[in-house]
């Protein structure tokens, strides 16, 4: 079977499994370089993938609403697609896949899906459970007769963007990354746990600098974490752009976060992510390449919370609880840490 002239990728958000995607556009290109992709991302989104070669992107604004969905639909107007690869399940997502023509529609298997999502596909990827999300979004291609076998990143980094985090972050000290507040807000950590894990660091010689968009939540928790401190870190909350995260996070040589956006990110340009996993799997969702220097506490928040040891619980439950992440305490972080810095030969 000859490889479809064009293929849609809808996944519009958010930033960590936009991630997710980019080694699927490879895969594609690699195979075949011939076939036009075009991809539908969101706003925020599109501002970290938008510059990928070779890939023509359509913003969807979800903030908009059903002008938003229209106005997808008059940039795909004329079109029709071989494939649609439906990568998000969403209600919205669904609605907003009506307006795409496509002759293959290509979606999740049924466990996965929800929200109407079998109503808009005519064929559906593997059915495994256990899969990383990347692994699972990779498998998209598997009904087209390809394999993703390798999984490459190469998110580019313009130079600006480089010599702004050269400016904040210079020469060769190690650096610990802080970017403290997930956009689900069960998943964050106490401030002064972080102070606490930030100040350990300091005091071991390492540079430490916080990061954070501009959003008053994520102000607000940068602030709290400030004053819990002794050491005096860094703080580029709210000065960067995704870009610069981007730049940022490649000059460092450990980030310590939740499960968010971020974490995604710092593993797509090799950087170490001590990772925070009590509400979520860190087989699921935490740091593809390298999850040795995450905290992992899911299976002991399941048996707290849900009365059932993790590998009882269907894949990819959440355990979103008020109190859940005080089972990560300081020294579990500070051990991950150490052992990190071991490995990276900066211990």
């Amino acid at each position: 079977m000859p490889p479809p002239a064009s293929i849609c990728l809808l996944r519009t958000s958010a930033i960590g499994d936009v991630t997710h995607v980019v080694p699927l556009v490879h895969t594609l290109q690699a195979a075949w370089p011939q076939t036009r992709l075009t991809w539908i991302v969101g706003k925020l989104e599109r501002r970290l993938v938008g510059d990928l070669p070779g890939v023509d992107f359509v913003t969807f604004d979800k903030a908009a609403g059903w002008a938003g969905m229209r106005e997808v639909r008059n940039a795909l107007h004329g079109q029709r697609f071989g494939a649609l690869l439906q990568m998000q399940v969403a209600l919205r997502s669904n609605l907003l896949s009506l307006g795409i023509k496509a002759d293959r529609r290509i979606g999740y298997d049924a466990a996965r899906a929800g929200d109407l999502h079998g109503l808009v596909v005519n064929e559906r990827i593997p059915a495994r459970s256990g899969e990383h999300v990347l692994d699972a979004i990779g498998s998209f291609c598997e009904p087209l007769g390809l394999k993703q076998n390798a999984v490459r990143w190469d998110i580019p980094i313009p130079d600006e963007a480089r010599t702004w985090a050269a400016e904040q972050l210079p020469g060769d000290t190690p650096t610990l990354l802080v970017s403290p507040t997930s956009s689900h807000a069960l998943r964050n950590w106490r401030a002064e746990r972080y102070a606490a894990a930030m100040d350990h660091a300091a005091a071991r010689g390492w540079r430490v600098a916080l990061v954070g968009g501009p959003s008053p939540g994520e102000r607000a928790m940068a602030d709290a974490v400030l004053a819990a401190c002794a050491s005096m870190p860094l703080d580029l909350t709210g000065k960067d752009t995704l870009k610069k995260l981007l730049a940022l996070l490649a000059r460092a040589q450990l980030l310590l976060t939740p499960d968010s956006g971020p974490m995604h990110m710092a593993n797509a340009v090799g950087t170490k992510v001590l990772g925070l996993h009590a509400a979520s799997n860190p087989n699921r969702s935490g740091p593809y390449s390298d999850r040795r220097w995450c905290v992992d506490r899911y299976d002991e928040a399941a048996r707290k919370y849900l009365g059932k040891p993790a590998d009882e619980l269907a894949w990819g439950t959440k355990i979103e609880k008020p109190g859940v992440m005080d089972l990560i305490d300081v020294d579990a972080v500070v051990e991950r840490f150490e052992a990190a810095a071991r490995h990276l030969g900066v211990a």
